[in-house]
């Protein structure tokens, strides 16, 4: 098996659907697509690509995450924190502890690798 992963858009597996929890949900009605590429034999890494409408929800992160922005505009806002907003070509690192709201202005695609 080879050690290297290609997040090759044109061969991605069927999407988990899904979306935030209902009390979470600040406004809209954001639906969520994930391509999970790849889980470590332990579960603690998880990489691939997510997909969110328009929408805003409270999130609260346990685990770091990088991710690039492919396609669209979010902002987080960070509580106690400027708020940042993110555009294709955005890389960032989500540390844990991380709380605050995650609002999808346009439908956003972005690559992930997150580490529990």
């Amino acid at each position: 098996m080879s050690k290297l992963l290609v997040f090759d858009r044109n061969a991605l597996p069927e999407p988990e659907v899904g979306g935030p929890l209902p009390e979470r949900i600040v406004s809209g009605e954001p639906q969520h697509l994930t391509w999970n590429l790849e889980t470590s034999a332990d579960e603690t890494v998880f990489s691939g690509l997510w997909q969110s409408t328009p929408g805003s929800w409270r999130t609260a992160y346990d685990e770091w995450e990088f991710c690039t922005i492919l396609e669209g505009v979010s902002i987080l806002h960070e509580d106690g924190a400027s708020s940042v907003t993110l555009t294709a070509g955005s890389q960032f690192v989500i540390r844990p502890g991380f709380t605050g709201i995650w609002e999808v202005v346009e439908t956003t695609l972005k690559t992930y690798v997150i580490r529990i």
